[in-house]
C-alpha cells in the first residue's frame, strides 16, 4: 500500500515557505471541511473595490498556522515550556478558526442562518472533526473556546494581537495593494513573551505594536468598512433577503440544493445537527454566483435588480456622515422609487436604507497590550507609548450611511 508523505512545504505569497507540521494538521487540510475554505473569499465584497482580493479562507489560515509555529518557537527560546501537544492543540485551533464562515465570509453570518456567528460553526465543526478523529481536537476546542487555564494561549488564538490579526492585516495589505496596513508581523512575534501566564510584547518591540494599531485603524477605514464594499456586502445581504421572502411565498428560486435548503429552513443553532453542518459544509460563494447569474432574470422586481446591481457591479449610491442620517432624507429617496416603478415601501426598503459603521483599532477596555519593560513590569501600551494618537485610536469612531439607487434602477 502506498503512504503519502504528510509533512508538506506549501509556497506562500506571503511568508515563503509554510511547513506541514504533523499528520494530524495534514488530514485537518485534506478534509472536505477544510478544503471548502478554498471556495470562500477572505474579504467579501471588497474585490469589487480592490480586484486583486480574490484570497481566500484557506491562504489566511495556513498563514496563521505558520505565525503561531513562529510564536511557539519563538517563546520555547525564551523559556515558555510549551508541550508538544500543547502546540499541535494551537495549531489546530488556528487553522480551525474560520472553518465556519459561509459564503462571502461575514456578509452571510446572519442571512443564511438565523443568528448563528461563523465562531459558533466553526466550533460545531471542530467537535464534529474531534469525534471523527479520535478525540484529537480536543485540547484544541479547549483553547478555541477560551477554557484552557493557561490564558496565554487563548490570547494566541484571540485577543487583540493575536495570529489571526497579525496574517490578516499583511494578507489583505498585499492583496489589495493597500500599503499602509502591512505590519511587520514577524518581529511582532520575535518580540512576544509571557508574564503570569498572560502574552505581552518586549519593550523593543513597541513600535511595531503601534504601527500595528495604526495599520489596523487605517485598513478598516480603507479596506473593511470602505463604503463601496460596504453597499454591495448589503446589498448581498438584500438579496439573500428577498430570495427567502419568495421562498415562503411559494416561489421555486433556481439554486444549489445547499442553498435551496437554507432558503426553505429558518435554522438556529440549537437545529445544527451533524446534517445541517454537512449541508452547510457544501454552500461556498459559487452558489451565490450561480444563483445570482440566475436570478438578475427574475420576474420580481427586487430580486432581478440587486442581483444585476451585483453582477455588473452598478451599485447603490453611498454616502458618509459624521451624524445620523434624519428620516426626510430616507422618505425622500422612497417616495421618489415608490412613484418611478409603482413599488411598495417594503420593496423600496431594499434599495433606500441607513445604518452605521464604527471603527475602534484598540479596545483597551476588554483587554490591554501589554509592553514588558526591563525592570520586568508591564504597562498598557497607550501609557507605555510616546505616541499621541494611540489613546485615540482606543476611542470607537462612529460613521452613519446611506444608500440610495442611482438616477435610475
Amino acid at each position: 500500500m502506498q503512504t503519502i508523505n504528510k509533512l508538506k512545504i506549501l509556497n506562500d505569497p506571503i511568508y515563503g515557505f509554510i511547513t506541514i507540521p504533523n499528520p494530524l494538521i495534514f488530514n485537518l487540510i485534506e478534509h472536505k471541511y477544510f478544503q471548502r475554505l478554498r471556495r470562500i473569499t477572505q474579504m467579501g465584497m471588497s474585490y469589487l473595490v480592490y480586484p486583486g482580493a480574490h484570497h481566500t479562507r484557506f491562504h489566511h489560515a495556513l498563514g496563521c498556522m505558520h505565525l503561531m509555529q513562529k510564536a511557539v518557537q519563538v517563546l520555547r527560546f525564551k523559556g515558555v515550556s510549551i508541550s508538544e501537544e500543547e502546540e499541535t492543540a494551537l495549531l489546530v485551533a488556528i487553522l480551525l478558526h474560520d472553518i465556519g464562515h459561509g459564503p462571502f465570509s461575514h456578509a452571510m453570518e446572519h442571512s443564511i442562518v438565523n443568528n448563528v456567528s461563523h465562531e459558533e460553526i466553526s466550533l460545531l465543526f471542530m467537535e464534529t472533526l474531534n469525534a471523527e478523529f479520535n478525540g484529537s481536537l480536543t485540547l484544541a476546542i479547549k483553547i478555541f473556546k477560551g477554557e484552557y487555564p493557561r490564558k496565554f494561549m487563548c490570547q494566541l488564538i484571540s485577543s487583540q494581537i493575536d495570529m489571526d490579526r497579525a496574517d490578516y492585516l499583511k494578507r489583505d495589505s498585499f492583496y489589495t495593494g493597500v500599503a499602509e496596513g502591512n505590519i511587520n508581523s514577524e518581529r511582532l512575534i520575535t518580540m512576544l513573551h509571557v508574564v503570569n501566564d498572560e502574552l505581552v510584547v518586549e519593550n523593543k518591540g513597541i513600535y511595531s505594536v503601534e504601527k500595528f494599531l495604526v495599520a489596523r485603524r487605517l485598513m478598516y477605514w480603507q479596506v473593511y468598512l470602505h463604503k463601496t464594499s460596504l453597499a454591495a456586502e448589503q446589498l448581498l445581504i438584500r438579496v439573500l433577503k428577498r430570495a427567502k421572502e419568495l421562498t415562503s411565498k411559494g416561489i421555486v428560486l433556481e439554486a444549489s440544493e445547499p442553498l435551496q435548503y437554507f432558503l426553505k429552513n429558518e435554522i438556529s443553532l440549537d437545529e445544527f445537527n451533524k446534517e445541517v453542518l454537512d449541508t452547510f459544509s457544501m454552500l461556498d460563494d459559487y452558489d451565490l454566483v450561480s444563483a445570482m447569474k440566475s436570478w438578475q432574470f427574475h420576474e420580481d422586481f427586487v430580486l432581478r435588480n440587486l442581483c444585476e446591481m451585483i453582477i455588473n457591479r452598478d451599485l447603490l449610491k453611498v454616502k458618509l456622515k459624521k451624524k445620523k442620517i434624519k428620516q426626510e432624507s430616507l422618505q425622500k429617496y422612497t417616495d421618489a422609487l415608490i412613484s418611478k416603478y409603482h413599488i411598495s415601501e417594503a420593496e423600496a426598503a431594499y434599495f433606500v436604507f441607513t445604518g452605521q459603521i464604527s471603527n475602534q483599532a484598540y479596545e483597551n477596555k476588554t483587554e490591554k497590550i501589554n509592553i514588558l519593560h526591563k525592570n520586568g513590569k508591564t504597562e498598557d501600551i497607550v501609557k507605555a507609548s510616546d505616541q499621541l494618537n494611540l489613546k485615540a485610536l482606543s476611542k470607537p469612531v462612529t460613521k452613519y450611511y446611506i444608500c440610495y439607487p442611482k438616477q435610475k434602477l
